[in-house]
């Protein structure tokens, strides 16, 4: 499917797919998305700490990119998983500069390397983050009371309906540790329920911009 790049709402970018007349981050704001949705109302509630986090949506990099340059403030150490079926281009990394956007230049040679690193080999990006990049279906996830949180940021229900079901949100429940997080900009009353389906706690949050509400459920 074609793909191009645009300008969002906060100036960050993001690459949609016309076909879909969907985006990998939201319109309203790319970067804004990504700090409410996965680390305002997901990483920042772990610190001083090691822990695994699970993205459902590889796609762009830009929330492992936040995630590797919060970690150090949080005093973290990070082992992060990147799922992801269709890997962008390094053309595309380099049209999307997030480093400059996130006033985080000299983090460019990482950033690179996060994308030009190996799938199915885990590299050590800095000292307190570690990344393991897996090229697969999502329903391929097997791992077993592991992640602490997960960013569930899968293209939305309304293009990918069958990525938003019970049966995916079962491999989550089953990859996270207890008390584990997951957290999604999305908010559909069917997700919401699909989550409670599989023995989730769900909270309805504030959305992000553009979005009245988001979800952030847990592992009890």
């Amino acid at each position: 499917m074609k793909r191009k790049i645009i300008v969002t709402g906060d100036g960050s970018k993001t690459i949609q797919i016309e076909d879909w007349d969907e985006q990998y981050h939201s319109k309203h704001g790319a970067i804004q998305e990504a700090y409410h949705v996965f680390i305002e109302h997901g990483l920042r509630l772990f610190q001083n700490d090691e822990i695994h986090i699970l993205e459902i949506g590889l796609g762009t990099g830009l929330n492992a990119l936040i995630t590797l340059l919060e970690a150090p403030k949080q005093h973290l150490k990070i082992r992060y998983v990147g799922v992801e079926a269709y890997p962008v281009t390094m053309e595309e990394v380099e049209h999307l500069d997030y480093c400059h956007q996130l006033n985080a230049t000299s983090s460019e040679k990482l950033f690179q390397l996060m994308h030009q690193s190996n799938w199915e080999e885990v590299v050590p990006v800095t000292d307190s983050f570690h990344l393991l990049k897996q090229k697969k279906d999502f329903r391929e996830i097997k791992e077993q009371n592991l992640f602490n949180l997960i960013y569930f940021d899968a293209f939305g229900a309304r293009v990918q309906p069958d990525l938003w079901t019970e049966d995916i949100f079962q491999i989550m429940h089953d990859a996270m540790a207890k008390r584990g997080i997951l957290v999604t900009y999305a908010a559909k009353g069917s997700v919401r329920r699909a989550m409670q389906a599989v023995g989730f706690t769900v909270e309805r949050l504030p959305g992000p911009p553009g979005k009245r509400e988001m979800l952030r459920a847990t592992k009890n």
